[in-house]
């Protein structure tokens, strides 16, 4: 079990400042609009190594558009990158300066010098390429597009070879996990596609559904993995795709982009009107976070952990996060008494009740994501008679009091 420090009080809440009352002096924080520069739509958001040095692409009107930060988004530089052809993926393999960009019309572009120059590669095909990855290294990459079509590089796209998908569909996203070897690639009416040898040859998977897959994504390993698409359609897969198995996702909105930072518990989904969806136990759960926008969010990207990423869309529309979305954030002034104090609380989520170590005679408040109080509990058996929810322990009777200490609960079934 991960333990949770709390050197000054930290919140974690899934549906923004809606208990913030309860706790005086925190502000607002959540998914925060930044300047773009563009009214190009995004349709594809990319941060190599950091949080600071990161690539958005698209267009619509003009110029197909590659902007460029290196300072978190505080200011997006627009780079020169040719004629106007929309650019739909971006992909930086390894570090900030060599990168790959796909769009309509058989575009392929390459940077080796952070953006500040853009090539055109040949891959012999006129479909549009809807999507980019680079597994590895910056030698060895596949994109996939319009027409089932897949190519392959292994000389850092001097030439791009056609691999046989088996499928005339649209492929709209391809993941390789943790090789070369072994990827998926998604896409309309229903498509998954799998390889273990490098592409030589892909195998259709049953999804289960017949819903268009717009992007799929495996966090740690070539077993564990997500698609998300048409209607709120969320799948997950543990054992390589062999079997898939449709979520709650709680929105019937389409969903573009899914992304897990870090490990295949805590993840992102975003897309039609500005839909934001976050699990924090590998899907069992999704919720829905405030974006502050009703733009179409196409892309979702969380660098190095969960709490800061970017999410792009319609109409230069460029959101940041550095609390994980959940919309509240510490205020550095306020003093609560439990600065150096550590608890913890097993099983994380839970189904019965929950227990916090060291602390199982002491009495802890539990409040809804409401704000409203539902109850008192002992430390060996906090949450227990509950529905299935997300709740907030509190140190003590009442969640003012100086020992507060609130911690996120999730209980299933």
């Amino acid at each position: 079990m991960k333990r949770l420090a709390f050197s000054r009080l930290t919140l974690f809440i899934i549906c923004g400042a809606g208990i913030s009352f309860l706790f005086p002096g925190l502000a607002s924080a959540g998914w925060v609009q930044q300047t773009s520069g563009t009214s190009n739509d995004l349709y594809s958001v990319h941060f190599p190594v950091d949080a600071q040095t990161g690539y958005a692409v698209g267009g619509y009107l003009g110029p197909r558009t590659i902007l460029k930060t290196t300072d978190g988004g505080a200011n997006w530089v627009s780079q020169t990158s040719g004629p106007y052809n929309h650019l739909l993926s971006v992909h930086f393999p390894v570090d900030a300066l060599t990168g790959y960009a796909v769009g309509l019309s058989d575009t392929i572009l390459k940077t080796t010098d952070g953006g500040a120059n853009w090539l055109p590669q040949t891959t012999g095909t006129t479909r549009g390429l809807w999507s980019v990855h680079f597994p590895v290294d910056a030698l060895t990459g596949y994109v996939v597009g319009g027409g089932g079509t897949i190519r392959k590089t292994t000389d850092g796209g001097t030439t791009w070879v056609s691999q046989t998908s088996g499928t005339t569909n649209y492929l709209r996203s391809v993941h390789f996990p943790v090789d070369a070897s072994t990827g998926y690639a998604v896409g309309l009416s229903d498509t998954i596609l799998k390889t273990t040898d490098g592409g030589a040859n892909w195998v259709s998977q049953n999804p289960g559904t017949t819903n268009y897959l717009l992007s799929v994504h495996f966090p740690v390993d070539a077993s564990t993995g997500y698609a998300v698409g048409e209607a709120g359609i969320i799948l997950k897969t543990t054992n390589g795709g062999a079997a898939w198995d449709t979520q709650t996702s709680g929105t019937t909105n389409w969903l573009y982009s899914v992304h897990f930072p870090v490990d295949a518990l805590t993840g992102y989904a975003v897309g039609y009107t500005g839909t934001i969806l976050k699990t924090t136990n590998g899907g069992a759960a999704w919720v829905a976070q405030t974006s502050g926008t009703s733009e179409w969010l196409y892309s979702v990207h969380f660098p190095v952990d969960a709490q800061t990423g970017y999410t792009v869309g319609d109409g230069g529309t460029i959101l940041k996060t550095t609390d994980g979305g959940v919309g509240v954030e510490e205020d550095r002034n306020a003093e609560f008494g439990m600065r150096n104090a550590e608890l913890r609380i097993t099983p994380n989520p839970f189904t019965s009740f929950a227990t916090l170590p060291g602390h199982e005679a002491e009495r802890f408040s539990l409040y809804n994501v409401s704000g409203r109080k539902v109850g008192t509990y002992r430390g060996d058996k906090v949450g227990e008679g509950l529905a299935p929810g997300v709740y907030f322990v509190c140190k003590g009777t009442a969640c003012r009091a100086p020992t507060t200490a609130p911690l996120r609960i999730v209980k299933v079934r």
